[in-house]
């Protein structure tokens, strides 16, 4: 597997990682041992970059990666995030006192002295403007409970003003042949400061495997079916905000311009990865077979200008409407 830089941070990571939100919680029930039997597939392919968050479960993605880095030699970069813990969800919280007790609590979890990388996990907008948020990861820093952080943003505007802080190094956000704003807005200024970006949701949640229809059947604890108008959390979390009737369609039309030897999940990672901005595209999945699927996506040889033209023309014709102006 290729690797890149993961911003400033020294770290080369594997350009597919492996996202850990569907072994935590809200993908339906998971055991542990399938937990854990993902993880190691992700690390047997070469996968040397493992995300997380404290609120995958209330913990349980975590205690999942450090149980199954107990067993292996393999060192990981692991990136968790922190911030969601707090009820209410207020920008005025995300200070030192509660962050320094959710890096505690992700520290024990992981079974790691210093975080590699912690993560503001999507904070309210008005957290970005807020210089004392950034002065507390900074304290974290020289307190050496982490090594570097990043933020996690819904919006390419958050993205934009975290970036203004020195102490950034990497941004994570939504980022696929459905929701491609980031490549126009985005990329461009966190290369020219270096800064990382981590691509997550890359498959949509799903649709952009083919494997979901608009009768698709969801378990009740899926947020493919509790949080389809954003009733618990931003609604472009969930099929990257496209509603589902018009991402089947657009589906179809994508399908038309795969390669033979690429599945659909392939194409759209490959896509990713011929952003150079990219650093790594964290896909989540709780089959080995789709891990080893996923990850063989860095081997193929970049999409051809026609290609890409393609899947521009299906998002501008099915999908910017839905989703361009929002995010």
């Amino acid at each position: 597997m290729d690797h890149r830089p993961l911003g400033s941070t020294g770290h080369d990571v594997s350009e597919v990682g492996y996202g850990t939100w569907n072994i935590g919680g809200s993908w339906g029930d998971v055991a542990d041992e399938e937990g854990h039997a993902a993880i190691e597939a992700a690390l047997d392919e070469g996968v040397t970059f493992l995300d997380t968050a404290d609120v995958y479960g209330d913990g349980r993605s975590e205690r999942l990666i450090r149980e199954v880095l107990d067993d292996r030699d393999e060192e990981p970069t692991v990136a968790t995030k922190a911030g969601r813990r707090l009820d209410p969800h207020e920008a005025e919280d995300y200070d030192l006192e509660h962050l320094r007790g959710f890096v505690d609590r992700s520290r024990e979890n992981l079974g790691h002295e210093t975080l590699d990388l912690l993560q503001l996990h999507c904070p309210p907008t008005e957290a970005y403007y807020q210089p004392e948020t950034f002065d507390a990861l900074d304290v974290l820093v020289e307190e050496d409970r982490i090594d570097h952080y990043g933020v996690s943003v819904e919006r390419i505007e958050e993205g934009l003003k975290a970036i203004e802080y020195p102490g950034v190094e990497t941004v994570q956000v939504i980022f696929n042949p459905f929701r491609q704003r980031p490549a126009e807005a985005l990329f461009a200024e966190a290369e020219r400061a270096d800064v990382g970006v981590i691509v997550r949701v890359p498959l949509a949640s799903g649709l952009l495997t083919g494997a979901i229809d608009a009768d698709t059947e969801f378990e009740e604890n899926d947020h493919r079916n509790f949080n389809r108008e954003g009733e618990a959390f931003d609604v472009g979390e969930t099929f990257a905000g496209v509603p589902l009737e018009e991402g089947v369609a657009a589906v179809e039309d994508l399908q038309r311009v795969v390669p033979e030897e690429l599945t659909l999940a392939q194409f759209a990672l490959r896509w990713i990865l011929d952003f150079d901005a990219v650093s790594t595209v964290i896909p989540g999945s709780t089959s080995p077979e789709h891990i080893a699927e996923n990850v063989a996506a860095s081997g193929f040889e970049p999409l051809s200008h026609e290609r890409h033209g393609a899947a521009r023309d299906v998002y501008e014709s099915r999908i910017a409407e839905h989703v361009h102006h929002r995010w």
